[in-house]
């Protein structure tokens, strides 16, 4: 920004520059107000050695008038999105077409309730595009999950939309699947059944954070190729300390396996594939081969549906798009020392608190995380109610080696906040006095 590199002298004319500039976004005119202009009869004082004049000194140097940006334009848009406060959405939301929303998906059963608020709030603490929630629970905590979402304040509420659905399976013995590994865990196999009338979906665990804008992992989608219908990070990043490749007794992707708490999909592809399978010599659909899956393998199975979905990969690996291990960090990427490289240059994007980690004080780092998310009030400045108690808090977890490389944890966050900082700069001065 060159107003940074004025001197101190010029500063006054470079603010009401910039106060003009504003006034004439506002009311649409490319002139300041009459009282500013100088007659052409009045004597012209030498100027300053500033690089530019004020509008309207002199009437060879005037510029010809802006037109003021009409709804619906680019200019528009960005006036609107740099205007957003943290919390806010953006008003074109409301018109937005459902097939352009982010789809989000989470299942909850048991003691799950609030880690699965904590997560969508921290969904609509850093995202920009609206979001419908797909949300499958059981009925005792349906009303809950209704009651907690409406009471969000609606500067949040606007910025998405929820569903909550039953726990079905709709092939083998329902009581079966729900047993699976974790309760209820196993749904996630059959959402490309149950949303039918859904694209593209983000699946995550209840015990996922997200400390960036969901709008981009939800980027990742352009990146599959032709034959790619679901991305998921690997399981591990050095493959001869990882558990597949140690003790997995049924076949698994690639030389590390796969973990599925963070998974993005698209659901047309998914349901118009045939998948290579080891029962039968030709294709089966997703839904046709879910349970014969399981029936062949459910005795070698550990991680439950995480293990299946590692199967079928084996068997048709062209169709899966691998994202790096920064958009499904977890405890393994640190508590060993660091192993995820694209979290320690980036930041982790997206925080997997598995192992029960939120909840105990083995991982103090993680546990942090949460509960600053969990306690942030919504309408509060993020750095005096977030980044700066979670520096604090990061002081009291040196001791493990997740706490040594706490800057990889708040990488994201000092993005968003700046990002937040640069478009409140930019608004008030002006996008056309930004350069």
């Amino acid at each position: 920004m060159k107003l940074r590199s004025k001197a101190a002298a010029l500063l006054l004319l470079a603010l009401v520059t910039l106060l003009l500039a504003l006034l004439t976004l506002r009311t649409g005119r490319a002139e300041p107000p009459a009282l500013l202009a100088r007659p052409a009869s009045a004597p012209q004082r030498h100027p300053a050695p500033a690089p530019a004049r004020l509008p309207g000194q002199g009437a060879q140097r005037r510029r010809p008038p802006r037109p003021r940006p009409r709804a619906g334009r680019r200019g528009a848009a960005s006036l609107e999105k740099l205007a957003r406060r943290p919390g806010e959405p953006r008003s074109f939301h409301a018109v937005l077409p459902p097939k352009l929303w982010i789809h989000l998906a989470v299942v909850a059963c048991g003691n799950r309730l609030e880690e699965t608020l904590v997560m969508l709030k921290s969904a609509v603490l850093f995202s920009h595009r609206k979001m419908q929630f797909h949300i499958f629970t059981e009925e005792s905590l349906k009303p809950e999950f209704d009651k907690q979402l409406r009471q969000w304040p609606d500067s949040y509420t606007k910025k998405f939309e929820h569903r909550i659905y039953p726990i079905t399976f709709s092939v083998g013995n329902p009581q079966e699947w729900k047993k699976l590994f974790k309760p209820c865990a196993a749904q996630r196999l059959f959402l490309p059944m149950i949303l039918k009338d859904v694209d593209s979906l983000l699946y995550v665990d209840t015990d996922v954070l997200f400390l960036r804008p969901v709008d981009d992992i939800w980027k990742l989608l352009r990146q599959f190729n032709s034959t790619q219908l679901a991305a998921m990070a690997p399981e591990h990043e050095i493959p001869k300390i990882g558990w597949y490749s140690r003790f997995a007794q049924h076949p698994f992707y690639g030389s590390s396996g796969i973990n599925s708490g963070v998974m993005l999909m698209n659901l047309t592809r998914i349901r118009s594939a045939q998948f290579k399978n080891s029962m039968i010599p030709t294709g089966l659909a997703w839904e046709d081969m879910l349970y014969l899956l399981y029936q062949k393998y459910k005795s070698a199975i550990t991680w439950g549906d995480q293990d299946l979905l590692n199967i079928i990969f084996y068997f048709n690996p062209e169709c899966l798009y691998v994202f790096p291990c920064q958009w499904n960090y977890r405890p393994d990427h640190c508590m060993y020392g660091s192993n995820c490289k694209e979290a320690e240059l980036e930041g982790v994007s997206v925080l997997h608190g598995n192992r029960g980690v939120y909840h105990d004080d083995k991982q103090p780092t993680f546990k942090a995380l949460y509960e600053a998310i969990r306690d942030f009030p919504f309408q509060d400045n993020l750095f005096q109610s977030m980044y700066y108690p979670l520096q604090l808090k990061f002081l009291e977890t040196v001791h493990t080696l997740c706490g040594r490389i706490s800057q990889v944890f708040l990488k994201q966050i000092e993005k968003t906040m700046k990002r937040t900082y640069e478009k409140h700069v930019i608004i008030h001065v002006g996008p056309n006095q930004m350069h």
